[in-house]
């Protein structure tokens, strides 16, 4: 009994010492370089609001703030690492909505809620846009439906993968129609928003950022927006839910420590987040791109946590239609 007292003693002076160690680190937080790991390659939609933040983030708190691509595993790998590093602050993830999507689909070794302690958003949006060749006759989404009806498979729509929105978007239109339009992978769903304006295939969902310039040079047409309102710079391209789909797939990117990360340090850095991104500077080169911070006084990590929930349940509903599917590390997610 006396060596097992002995050894529970030992134990708690080691936790105590762990946990004052952890206290002295929040108080001076932060001393040291920071690193956000992105999950997908650099110049991607998670990538490249991450990488402002992390350089406007860095002029505000004076200590150098890094951004390491740790790409692979449709980006599970770098979700992975962050939830094994030390929760002291120095290793952060921008998290996205591939977070809330692939645990339904492959076997990740983490909980994209309960392995992490959210922060915030950084940004939210874009939308998925469908977008088809500028040569078609359709106008309308009504127009393409009944032509993908009459005949079966004649569509090919470009996606992003298996697991990725545009997939998962076009999944759910033809559960909807009843239509068969026929998928195919590309890279990202730039690339196939590109093969779209080349020819190579029909349509595409895509996100606005990387479908706006080639509906501007006429080389696509718009026909649905999957968000719940229409967007500023196309009022004259309807929504899904205003023609009778419930397909909304807006795209976000957030930033998220180790659970257990201490408390003083999840405020400082959620204190720092807000004063970045409801800056004019970063909200003027995020709405360019489709993408704006939420109102300070929502963006919190508790509202952030509980919306990573309710979408993580969402995009299960939304995974019923495809099932598990096998990743693809070696493919490039530059889209994500």
């Amino acid at each position: 009994m006396t060596s097992r007292l002995r050894l529970l003693s030992i134990l708690a002076a080691a936790f105590a010492t762990c946990v004052a160690a952890l206290s002295v680190q929040a108080a001076d937080y932060p001393t040291r370089t920071v690193t956000v790991v992105v999950p997908f390659a650099a110049g991607g939609l998670t990538d490249v609001p991450a990488r402002l933040f992390a350089a406007m983030l860095q002029e505000k708190i004076g200590q150098n703030v890094v951004v390491d691509n740790k790409t692979g595993g449709t980006g599970t790998l770098g979700v992975a690492y962050v939830s094994r590093a030390t929760p002291d602050g120095y290793t952060l993830l921008a998290n996205s909505l591939s977070d809330a999507q692939n645990l339904h689909y492959f076997s990740v070794p983490y909980s994209p809620v309960d392995d992490f302690q959210q922060i915030g958003w950084i940004v939210d949006g874009p939308p998925l846009v469908l977008l088809v060749r500028g040569a078609l006759p359709y106008k309308t989404l009504a127009e393409m439906i009944a032509d993908a009806k009459a005949n079966p498979s004649k569509l090919s729509f470009g996606t992003s993968g298996p697991a990725s929105s545009p997939a998962m978007a076009l999944a759910q239109l033809n559960a909807a129609a009843k239509t068969e339009i026929v998928a195919v992978p590309y890279r990202g769903s730039g690339e196939a928003a590109r093969a779209v304006a080349g020819g190579q295939i029909q349509g595409v969902f895509t996100f606005f950022s990387q479908g706006k310039p080639l509906v501007d040079d006429g080389k696509v047409r718009a026909l649905a927006v999957a968000a719940p309102k229409r967007l500023p710079d196309w009022p004259d391209v309807p929504t899904f839910l205003e023609l009778g789909y419930k397909i909304d797939f807006r795209g976000f990117v957030g930033l998220a420590a180790p659970a257990k990360t201490p408390k003083p340090i999840v405020e400082y850095l959620h204190k720092q987040l807000n004063a970045v991104v409801q800056s004019e500077a970063f909200k003027k080169r995020m709405g360019a791109l489709g993408m704006a911070p939420p109102p300070e006084a929502d963006n919190t990590p508790e509202k952030y946590d509980a919306y990573l929930r309710e979408e993580t349940v969402r995009q299960g509903e939304v995974a019923k239609l495809i099932g598990k599917i096998e990743p693809e590390p070696a493919t490039p997610a530059a889209a994500r």
